[in-house]
């Protein structure tokens, strides 16, 4: 006699829970994929904001720093900060800084602040801040921006006063607060 195994019907039905199985397997592999996939492309079309950055510039003491997205600004605190758009780009022509790298500035004006260049000088309250620079090191004009503004809610100067060839708000401006990742604490300064 011949063992139930043996019989047609059970091999048949055996191949059938086989063939399940491995589409099963199959969708659970493809689901995962598309998951991760999803994950890859959100992080690319929204990426997140860095927590930890190294600064190897010269305008800011070089060195790791910490990333605070959301903390409340005062004048003298030290920020992540994206340039506005034409400055970024011409940082990255220059190769002054890639593009996609932020700058790591001091808070020097706030709501409420009247900032104003005028030829080389840059005024905060009527106070000299600074003195901007002409050229670069390379002998290229740098931008300027003249006029005043009282800054709003939500707008910030920029500025290392210690650092007279640092690019920041003397030659772009004030900023938004959209511009600004977060507040930058220092972790470890080379």
């Amino acid at each position: 006699m011949s063992r139930p195994r043996d019989l047609p019907l059970f091999a048949w039905g055996e191949a059938l829970r086989a063939a399940r199985a491995r589409r099963r397997r199959l969708r659970r592999h493809a689901l995962w994929i598309g998951l991760g996939a999803f994950a890859l492309g959100a992080t690319i079309a929204f990426p997140p904001p860095p927590r930890l950055l190294w600064n190897a510039t010269a305008s800011a003491p070089v060195g790791f720093y910490l990333v605070s997205p959301g903390a409340r600004l005062a004048r003298g605190d030290m920020v992540v900060a994206r340039a506005p758009y034409p400055a970024r780009l011409l940082a990255a022509r220059r190769h002054y800084l890639p593009m996609n790298v932020p700058l790591v500035k001091r808070v020097i004006g706030v709501p409420g602040d009247i900032i104003c260049a005028r030829g080389e000088r840059v005024t905060l309250d009527g106070k000299l801040v600074a003195r901007r620079l002409l050229h670069d090191s390379m002998g290229r004009t740098l931008p300027w921006w003249e006029g005043c503004e009282g800054l709003r809610p939500g707008r910030y100067f920029l500025l290392m006063d210690k650092v007279p060839a640092s690019f920041d708000g003397r030659y772009f401006g004030p900023v938004g607060e959209a511009d600004i990742i977060g507040k930058a604490s220092p972790l470890w300064l080379g």
